[in-house]
């Protein structure tokens, strides 16, 4: 709760249960990406949102989920794109990431995509877990505190703009800090789903400059046990509604079913790929055809 992945699945599922009463929802709290991909894979949950650059490691059992293979999903659409936010009080004195030595930071919850990303980040700015404090927490509990001055820091991969960093700079001026170019270029030669990501100024209230760091993009799966018609009603949704959904969460969304589909390492659901056929857009279904 306070990240974007509650707030789209909450309007999404509203958004299909109007369209029809076929179907009935229940929006699951979680840690995040990696939790997501984890109770996809063990039929706990039957859609769910999860970053890019972990979906096909994931699907392959490869980098972060090497000894762990989770799939039994398959895509739906690429949703929006994350940054990577690096929050900090602004009277804190933290100005860049080479201002957390020594500081205590949170890294997110355990099994989210921002435990992965900061650990990322941290490892090539030349930071590591004896150089910074780094500890566990969900966005909110890491606002909170913040506030207290429990922690110096917190990460947060999110779409803009992120509903918890917003709240926060109702009791405190807070600073994000920029990615620097180095950094960065490290980043996308290591892990391509990553590209580089610009925070426009006064994105959050305070914010007067510009915030550089890198992006990747959410995208929203379905598990195979899901049918074909039910897969394809809710594509249609997310495309019907997408402006809908875009006032509701305030979220960027992708609105073009081109640029849905691409990005995506992973096969996608039949009952989407039948939706983009009707769009004349072909996307595929099994790993044959992706490879070929």
């Amino acid at each position: 709760i306070g990240g974007m992945y509650y707030a789209f699945a909450s309007s999404f599922s509203g958004a299909i249960s109007k369209d029809t009463s076929d179907y009935k929802f229940e929006v699951k709290n979680t840690a995040g990406s990696a939790a997501n991909l984890r109770l996809l894979s063990d039929k706990y949950i039957d859609l769910g949102i999860a970053q890019a650059d972990l979906i096909k490691d994931a699907y392959d059992g490869t980098g972060y989920f090497k000894d762990n293979i989770c799939n039994g999903y398959k895509a739906v659409a690429a949703l929006y794109t994350e940054a990577c936010q690096i929050v900090v009080k602004a009277n804190s004195g933290i100005k860049s990431i080479d201002d957390l030595q020594g500081r205590k930071v949170s890294i997110g919850a355990k099994e989210s995509g921002t435990e992965i990303n900061a650990n990322q980040i941290l490892e090539f700015s030349g930071l590591n877990s004896k150089l910074v404090n780094m500890v566990n927490l969900d966005y909110t509990d890491a606002a909170k505190q913040l506030v207290e001055g429990k922690i110096d820091a917190f990460f947060c991969t999110a779409g803009l703009q992120t509903t918890v960093i917003s709240e926060l700079t109702k009791e405190c001026s807070i600073r994000i800090l920029s990615i620097d170019d180095k950094c960065i270029k490290k980043l996308l030669t290591a892990y391509p789903c990553y590209s580089k990501y610009e925070i426009p100024a006064n994105t959050y209230a305070g914010q007067s400059e510009n915030v550089t760091t890198i992006g990747v993009k959410s995208v929203l799966l379905a598990s195979d046990s899901l049918s074909e018609n039910a897969v394809n009603q809710f594509t249609k949704t997310l495309f019907k509604h997408n402006k809908d959904l875009q006032y509701a969460t305030s979220l960027e969304l992708i609105t073009d079913e081109n640029t849905a589909i691409q990005g995506i390492d992973i096969p996608f659901h039949s009952g989407a790929a039948a939706y983009y056929k009707e769009k004349g857009i072909t996307a595929t279904t099994n790993r044959l055809e992706m490879r070929n």
